[in-house]
């Protein structure tokens, strides 16, 4: 079934043990192919059950490498690959991170591996990726090609980007994104990626540890102890924003004064520290260069997308915005390509995927269809309409502005209904209040109750505030009534407006009401969290050596000396 739903129906799939009994074997030998992957169990310790090793082994996996441990299969599993792959074939495993530093056999087989040339590249995984353990993982790439003169391996430490997502952990699209560009592109980055040559690795006994060869670039946020007994901000802190200071040179100077060649002092206020940042300049024009930036994408794609029609290929579709996007922020300042990319992703996978597969079936119609749910009863109940298409939301902005402006005014009306009550009934429910004597605080309570003080003496205070709550909530059913009214009214244009719009209108609507809008909302975002980090880190730095150790003193005697005085005059005196 998986073949079929990945347009491979002929696939020839065969049951039974990889190890034991190989179902692809050609004149007595294995089967060799141009590409095998596979995700096997991890340390299967059963891997040589219906083995007789190493005589009964026919097809010569482990000669020149040595036998695997006999409780774990990992490498006999990837000497399966090596050995099914044709001269210039390629292959990946999935293995646990072991692999790449266990002892003992392995280390003689990982050893030997190396030396053959056969191992490309290794992609460290991150953690609880996999159901059934929650060790990290590895992706070890072989490529007979050219083995004879690989003298390097290829390293990613891809093990920090990922999602939490329930009780396990997913590599996001960015993710996935990121580590095909940067193994295929041979891309150096440091703390993420590394061509590490062989003569290296040897060094290290043909360890192949992840963090042996590419350090972490996360470093610790320090606290200076000079910097708090004797004030200042360390400058090595503001240094350390220099991606921000590249762009925005003077802002730096306008928000930092130098006191000496370790620390500078900030010149604002601390509340004034967003306002200087978003209102400078250089900022300014940043984010103009980034709205500039998606609207160029923007009116790019908003044409491809309404020439969609019966027939297109999502896949394709997809394909061809993200590489466009990929490519519209490749080396931009401050902004991650690949966290745009996500945004683009995510929004695909929860809503614009599902609309191309209906514009490809059906073209651009926006239909209809009644929503009917099942009651306890077993009767099936309608409970209104709507379409996957093109939401209300989008009809109702476009077409029906004041009937929505309506019902928000009668929403706020109501609004300020339930704030007067909320204060009436606070204001008179305590002891000895006007509402004590009601069961409850309702219409028919309240109606009782004015009914039983008519003809009494000095209650003229309490029936005007009765009266008052009674008017209000007199008032707060009539525009209860009049909300719903207006919302059949308005649903009941809507649903007459759905048949009548023209397929122009559908693509404006879903293509830019709906579809541009999101993304570009979504974008938007990650530049305004980006500035936001700059903002905070700064506001961070000026509030931690805000008030150095001489004025915390300070501060203390002061204080010491009032509580002091206060005692005195109170009669208490010592020495």
């Amino acid at each position: 079934m998986n073949m079929i739903l990945h347009n491979n129906p002929t696939a020839v799939i065969e049951q039974g043990n990889t190890l034991a009994n190989p179902k692809f074997e050609k004149n007595g030998n294995l089967k060799t192919f141009d590409f095998v992957i596979a995700n096997p169990p991890f340390s299967d310790k059963r891997w040589s059950n219906g083995l007789t090793l190493p005589k009964d082994e026919p097809y010569k996996r482990f000669d020149g490498y040595g036998i695997p441990p006999t409780k774990n299969g990992d490498y006999a599993y990837l000497l399966h690959i090596v050995r099914s792959l044709k001269r210039h074939g390629k292959g990946a495993i999935i293995l646990p991170h072991g692999v790449l530093f266990r002892g003992n056999a392995e280390a003689i087989i990982r050893t030997e591996l190396i030396k053959s040339g056969y191992v490309k590249g290794i992609i460290g995984l991150p953690p609880n990726l996999f159901y059934g353990t929650g060790i990290p993982a590895a992706i070890i790439l072989v490529d007979k090609e050219n083995a004879l003169i690989r003298k390097e391996i290829f390293m990613i430490d891809a093990g920090k980007g990922f999602v939490k997502d329930g009780n396990k952990n997913r590599l996001r699209e960015q993710d996935i994104r990121k580590i095909s560009d940067v193994f295929n592109g041979r891309i150096e980055i440091a703390g993420f990626s590394r061509m590490v040559k062989v003569e290296e690795i040897e060094k290290n006994e043909y360890n192949l540890n992840i963090p042996r060869y590419i350090e972490s670039q996360e470093t610790e946020d320090l606290q200076d102890i000079e910097a708090h007994l004797k004030g200042g901000i360390p400058i090595v802190d503001i240094d350390a924003l220099s991606n921000y200071w590249q762009i925005f040179p003077t802002l730096r100077k306008s928000i930092f004064e130098k006191l000496n060649d370790k620390y500078s002092k900030i010149t604002i206020d601390n509340s004034e520290i967003r306002d200087t940042i978003f209102s400078h300049p250089e900022f300014v024009s940043f984010i103009e260069v980034m709205d500039t930036l998606f609207s160029e994408w923007k009116t790019k794609n908003i044409l491809l997308l309404k020439d969609l029609g019966i027939g297109n290929k999502p896949k394709e579709i997809i394909l061809g915005l993200a590489e466009d996007l990929i490519e519209t922020y490749t080396n931009k300042p401050l902004i991650d390509k690949y966290d745009v990319y996500q945004h683009l992703m995510s929004y695909w996978v929860e809503t614009m995927q599902d609309d191309c597969y209906i514009i490809s079936d059906d073209g651009w119609k926006a239909e209809t269809k009644r929503i009917l749910v099942e009651n306890k009863q077993k009767k099936m109940v309608d409970k209104g309409w709507t379409c996957d298409l093109l939401p209300k939301e989008l009809v109702i902005n476009r077409f029906f502005v004041s009937e929505k402006q309506t019902i928000i005014d009668l929403e706020t009306e109501k609004e300020t209904i339930a704030s007067q009550l909320t204060e009436l009934e606070e204001e008179h429910s305590a002891e000895d209040g006007y509402f004590t004597e009601l069961e409850k605080v309702n219409k028919a309570e309240i109606s009782k109750r004015l009914k039983g003080l008519k003809g009494e003496t000095g209650v003229a205070e309490e029936i005007a505030v009765l009266k008052s709550y009674f008017d209000l909530l007199t008032k707060q059913t009539a525009t209860n009534k009049k909300i719903k009214q207006a919302e059949k009214e308005l649903d009941d244009k809507l649903y007459g407006k759905y048949p009548l719009l023209s397929e122009d209108e559908v693509k404006q609507l879903v293509v830019e009401d709906k579809w541009i809008q999101n993304i570009e909302g979504a974008i938007k975002g990650e530049v305004d969290h980006i500035s936001q980090k700059l903002t905070n880190r700064v506001k961070e730095l000026a509030e931690r050596y805000e008030t150095p150790l001489p004025l915390i003193n300070e501060e203390v005697s002061n204080l010491e000396s009032k509580v002091n005085a206060h005692l005195k005059n109170m009669g208490f005196v010592w020495n």
